[in-house]
């Protein structure tokens, strides 16, 4: 028997007591503590601020428990461990079936995030030789070595936490092989920039814009009245019946594939009317379809 061999049967036998262990780590601020609750929510047995060199043995001393599914929260606040923590966690990926979740976000979020919580960062607790910015900045070139060896990085600037408790739980909450795959759907105004992360991007700022219609512009994708205003228009109904087969194609060659998620994003100006309007009406048919609920996302509906 080879020593690929070996390995297989190793990771095999492993398997069969311990089905899925996930590595949540990213910037502070950008969301680990509400992966990790939703991980929590979804049957993981779950441990926070674990130093990268002490994951092998802690995996190894309760794989013989009765514990399918195991979180692990690694983040900056043992960076003194940090150092070689892209060949551990590599070598971890090849014993064990291990995924490694990145969570990041913009600074101007993580700021205001702080400010609402009033909590220091960890990189500011016991010195004062910098201010956040720096702390940010300082933190990202810290975790540099995490981020380079993940299995999915999600940008969580537009999530609330509610969506990213969602996220992570459609994700991360169900090991059968035939779960599927996960699909978001996020609408967008391009005059704040581009959402992160997206597998398809589609342009809808060529239909007939609610916002110059005076009833309708104080008014949202998701009233009724937009809504109606934006798929009654013929550009819409060819415009959805295009997407419509294109992701009939796409979603089953996609799971096939063994992808885990699938972002689509919808963008019109301001993500007001017209993208929140599409991005329902496309959730709908995708959940009669293919029998699959998206998550949905108005990054920019107020």
């Amino acid at each position: 028997m080879s020593s690929r061999d070996v390995e297989i049967e190793l990771i095999k036998k492993v398997d069969d007591v311990i089905r899925r262990i996930i590595i949540v780590s990213g910037l502070s601020g950008a969301g680990k503590t509400v992966a990790l609750r939703s991980l929590e929510d979804s049957d993981y047995f779950c441990i926070d601020n674990l130093p990268v060199v002490l994951v092998e043995p802690f995996i190894t001393t309760i794989k013989n428990k009765d514990i399918k599914k195991i979180g692990i929260g690694v983040d900056i606040r043992e960076k003194e461990f940090l150092l070689n923590a892209y060949q551990i966690l590599s070598s971890l990926k090849r014993q064990y079936r291990v995924e490694v979740l990145f969570l990041e976000a913009e600074k101007e979020v993580i700021l205001r995030r702080y400010k609402e919580t009033r909590r220091p960062h960890p990189m500011l607790i016991g010195s004062r030789a910098m201010d956040i910015d720096g702390a940010i900045e300082q933190e990202r070139v810290f975790l540099a070595t995490i981020r380079n060896v993940a299995d999915k990085t999600i940008d969580t600037s537009s999530y609330t936490p509610h969506q990213l408790r969602h996220l992570i739980a459609s994700t991360y909450g169900d090991c059968r092989a035939d779960k599927g795959i996960n699909i978001s759907l996020v609408s967008f105004g391009y005059k704040f920039g581009l959402p992160q992360d997206l597998d398809l991007l589609f342009d809808v700022r060529f239909l007939l814009n609610p916002y110059f219609i005076p009833e309708l512009k104080p008014l949202r994708g998701v009233d009724v009245a937009v809504s109606d205003f934006v798929l009654r228009d013929d550009n819409t109904r060819v415009f959805l019946s295009h997407i419509t087969r294109l992701l009939d194609f796409l979603v089953p060659c996609y799971t096939k594939e063994g992808r885990a998620y699938l972002v689509v994003g919808i963008g019109c100006t301001g993500g007001l009317h017209r993208s929140p309007a599409i991005v329902e009406e496309i959730a709908r048919q995708i959940e009669q379809t293919h029998g699959i609920k998206p998550t949905v996302i108005h990054r920019d509906m107020r």
